[in-house]
């Protein structure tokens, strides 16, 4: 549905950016939103939503630009919602995702902040990631130029494989390349997109629930190994193999090759069986000198360097001395506790998907910890004083959550456990900082460092140190 426009406001002079990417201007003590721009621009802004005190708008014109600016690197700039803060020098994007974090902590969590450490940036702020899932459509994105010069006589939708237009659902940008994933992600997509279309193989509509290709999943690991999934809508004995076998022919550098049939309505296969068309069926990848066990369905920090930036911090924040009992809740497939686990006593890990808990059981046999156990449930159910009698209480406690948060019952359990140190984890600082005002009641937070995992995106970790007041 079309966002309803409201009215135009001309030359507003952005003078700072607020949370999650957008920019902010200030008109008659109204404080303004703005998507698509940057402190210094002068712009016009169509309003999209407007209140009381705020209202929300996009740029239309650009009066005049930033000195801020440099020229985005993607041709696809503008139109895809992967990078778009491209337009920024990447130090700059790092003092507005630190002063972020400082800022939702303080007005959102009301807590009383040490110093907050500089935030830590990625090395490489071009093709970090280790994962990307791009989309089958019927449907491919077509530009405003494309339709103007079209005119009247605009050709019959057309298929492409690539991300989702922000806000669109059933329409993707056409990728000819992507600056996220190192290579061969590029020529992986290209392939199988070219023998699609020469084959005649349709494309998935989301609209009509019909068509074969659905989506491609391709994870590049720095250890140099690569896995590829193509899900598909249905099964097809003659043509999948064909094009399999095409895409093994043409990348020869992909490792481990597998399916997946989803005739569902949504594009998720968690609860669905990835099938190996070649090679073992996984990857494995290294966090200093550990390594990890990943499936097609296994999650895995997607930065791989920064991860071992990040969990770094939290080894240093638990401030471990070689005989601690931590608890990883939400542990996934065990990577911090794992990583954490030469200067523990004891690690236990938590997390409510079971599959993930076989990973992470599988891992810890990869790296032959054997002081690590790690169970299926929610915490809050799991963590009673049978468990403790059988397992120890935590001396330092360990909380990574999905961008939700934590639920309220279980900070009321982590109140509850008294832990005397709690390192929280979180990829979205307004949440954490909504359970950090919580726990305020019996913990103080003694250290706070951001760390950027996501170059050219608002999005930022942060790891913050809570000790018990006693």
């Amino acid at each position: 549905m079309r966002k309803k426009l409201l009215k135009t406001l001309e030359q507003v002079a952005v003078t700072d950016y607020a949370a999650e990417g957008k920019a902010l201007a200030r008109i008659d003590g109204k404080v303004i939103f703005i998507e698509g721009a940057v402190p210094g621009d002068v712009v016009d802004v169509v309003l999209t939503k407007s209140k009381k005190d705020w209202a929300e708008g996009r740029v239309t014109a650009f009066r005049s630009l930033s000195p801020e600016r440099v020229d985005p690197f993607c041709p696809h700039f503008g139109l895809c919602g992967g990078c778009k803060w491209q337009m920024l020098p990447y130090p700059q994007q790092l003092v507005y995702k630190e002063r972020e974090v400082i800022q939702n902590l303080t007005r959102l969590g009301k807590i009383t902040l040490p110093e907050v450490r500089p935030i830590i940036g990625g090395e490489d702020t071009r093709y970090y990631r280790n994962k990307l899932e791009f989309t089958f459509s019927s449907r491919r994105y077509r530009t405003q130029e494309e339709m103007r010069a079209a005119g009247p006589d605009m050709p019959a939708p057309e298929p492409g494989l690539g991300f989702h237009v922000p806000k669109l659902f059933d329409k993707v940008i056409d990728l000819k390349e992507c600056h996220l994933q190192a290579e061969p992600s590029d020529l992986i997509r290209s392939t199988v997109r070219d023998f699609a279309l020469r084959e005649g193989y349709t494309f998935y509509d989301i609209r009509q629930h019909t068509g074969w290709l659905r989506n491609l999943v391709v994870r590049v690991c720095t250890t140099g190994e690569v896995m590829v999934n193509l899900v598909m809508g249905y099964e097809d004995r003659v043509e999948g193999p064909r094009l399999m076998d095409h895409l093994l022919a043409q990348v020869p550098g992909i490792t481990t090759l597998l399916y997946t049939i989803n005739p569902k309505w949504n594009d998720s296969i968690h609860d669905l069986e990835p099938k190996t068309y070649y090679g073992k069926g996984f990857v494995t990848e290294t966090l200093e000198d550990f390594r990890f066990k990943i499936g097609p369905k296994s999650f895995f920090q997607t930065n791989t360097r920064q991860a071992e930036r990040l969990y770094s911090v939290v080894r240093e924040f638990a401030g471990l001395t070689g005989t601690e009992t931590i608890y990883d809740l939400y542990c996934g497939t065990g990577s911090i506790g794992i990583f954490l686990s030469p200067k523990a006593g004891r690690v236990v890990g938590v997390e409510v998907i079971e599959a993930a808990i076989r990973d992470a059981e599988e891992n810890a046999r990869l790296n032959g910890v054997e002081h690590a156990r790690f169970f299926t449930g929610d915490v809050t159910e799991v963590c009673d004083d049978a468990f403790f009698a059988a397992h120890g209480r935590p001396d330092v406690l360990i909380t990574d959550p999905p961008r939700a948060g934590m639920h309220e019952q279980l900070v009321r359990k982590l109140l509850e456990i008294g832990a005397p140190r709690v390192v929280y984890v979180s990829c979205n600082v307004a949440t954490q900082a909504r359970d950090l005002q919580l726990l305020d009641e019996r913990y103080r937070i003694t250290r706070v460092q951001p760390v950027d995992l996501f170059p050219h995106t608002h999005h930022i970790e942060n790891v913050v140190l809570l000790e018990w007041r006693g």
